[in-house]
């Protein structure tokens, strides 16, 4: 497991994860360039509430993915099925 330490938006984060460094820079990289959008249309917004709009931003993102992949994941399913259903109609 590696062990990552940066500052990200003003505060030092030290954790161990079983990631690449890519993906962690990635993601560092986006949380850093969505602050800066919050705070380009939020200059009266306090630091806190901008992470929590940060946050809740991230998260509706992540839920919205989820229900994507969710629904991909039914449509391959169903594909299958119907794969296997002409498969067994076509060895009769």
């Amino acid at each position: 497991m590696r062990e990552y330490s940066f500052t990200i938006l003003g505060h030092p984060v030290l954790f161990k994860a079983d990631v690449e460094p890519e993906r962690v820079d990635a993601a560092r990289a986006l949380v850093e360039k969505r602050y800066e959008q919050l705070q380009a249309h939020g200059r009266h917004h306090s630091r806190e509430t901008l992470l929590t709009y940060l946050a809740l931003g991230l998260a509706d993102d992540l839920l919205q993915n989820r229900i994507e992949t969710d629904s991909m994941t039914q449509r391959v399913e169903r594909l299958l099925q119907l794969l296997e259903n002409t498969a067994d109609s076509a060895k009769s």
